[in-house]
């Protein structure tokens, strides 16, 4: 036996080589085999990686709540520093609706504040002197608003609203109307309550001109403006057809028994946002009421004077 200059084995048969193809091929095929995962390593790294994202969505998740309450928070404060710039040039809260010369449609509080929440423009396409279904107001039933829609509710940016029915059910289809999630506080009686519509005991009524100085309980404690999910009932920033299902609750709400109640009037306050509903107080300060406040506590809260 020799060797090459080049180092192979030359003379021997070749299950004898012990050097050259045959090892490398062992080599690599080694190689191959070591550079794998097994059954059980895999079902290991699967399992720590489940474990991994069952901690950090639901930490994701409350991240992402917690932005959007406080977007919806500043949404209200600046609700609240208009009504100031209302109150200051007009000597009164705005009311919590006014009606058209017919009498046939309504127009919500949120209408004269437009101007003071940098919505002029929008302001300037409503005719409050018209009948909401007037082809003049057409641009702003189709018009919704941002800074009235809160960011944790699941909604439509419009939606219809349909006459009221006597013996339930839903009737003929009135006019498309944008949607909104604040409304008025009206204080503890239904506004839609019969027509004309019961006195309310709130901040933003209908036919009554409160002032600040009428909430006797200081601006501090009194609820001005609170929210309202529209899988509730939808509401909106304009206002209604008379004829349409809960109008005057479209645009004020009542506190009657706690935020949030799913068995309770679709008149009351509620929200998306986890054990609570935030409202606008006289004051311009936002807080979260929890959905175990005291019921008596709560309706104090909505109304303007001691009662």
């Amino acid at each position: 036996m020799h060797q090459s200059p080049a180092g192979l084995c030359v003379g021997l048969p070749e299950s004898q080589h012990s050097c050259g193809s045959g090892r490398v091929r062992r080599q690599r095929s080694n190689s191959r085999f070591r550079s794998g995962f097994t059954v059980l390593e895999l079902l290991v790294t699967c399992g720590i990686i489940g474990t991994l994202v069952s901690l950090i969505l639901p930490a994701v998740g409350s991240a992402r709540e917690a932005a959007r309450q406080l977007q919806c928070k500043n949404q209200l404060k600046q609700i609240g520093i208009a009504i100031h710039c209302y109150h200051d040039t007009a000597g009164c809260l705005p009311a919590g609706w006014q009606f058209e010369s017919t009498q046939k449609s309504l127009y919500g509080w949120s209408v004269p504040l437009l101007p003071y929440l940098e919505q002029r423009a929008v302001y300037e396409i409503v005719d409050r002197n018209q009948i909401l279904a007037h082809p003049f107001n057409l641009s702003a039933r189709q018009t919704s608003l941002a800074g009235f829609l809160c960011p944790s509710d699941i909604f439509d940016p419009t939606f219809i609203l349909y006459e009221e029915q006597p013996a339930g059910g839903a009737g003929a289809a009135i006019m498309e109307l944008p949607t909104a999630s604040y409304v008025g506080v009206y204080g503890t009686v239904e506004a839609d309550d019969g027509m004309p519509p019961p006195p309310g005991d709130g901040a933003l009524v209908y036919a009554q001109t409160i002032r600040f100085r009428d909430l006797q309980r200081g601006l501090s404690n009194t609820a001005v403006v609170g929210e309202r999910t529209m899988a509730m009932v939808p509401s909106t920033w304009l206002g209604v057809d008379l004829a349409g299902e809960d109008a005057a609750c479209r645009v004020t709400g009542s506190s009657m028994t706690s935020p949030n109640c799913k068995l309770c009037d679709e008149c009351e306050f509620s929200s998306r946002h986890p054990g609570g509903t935030s409202f606008l107080f006289g004051d311009g300060h936002v807080r979260f009421i929890s959905v175990s406040i005291d019921t008596k506590t709560f309706q104090q809260l909505a109304r303007r004077s001691d009662q």
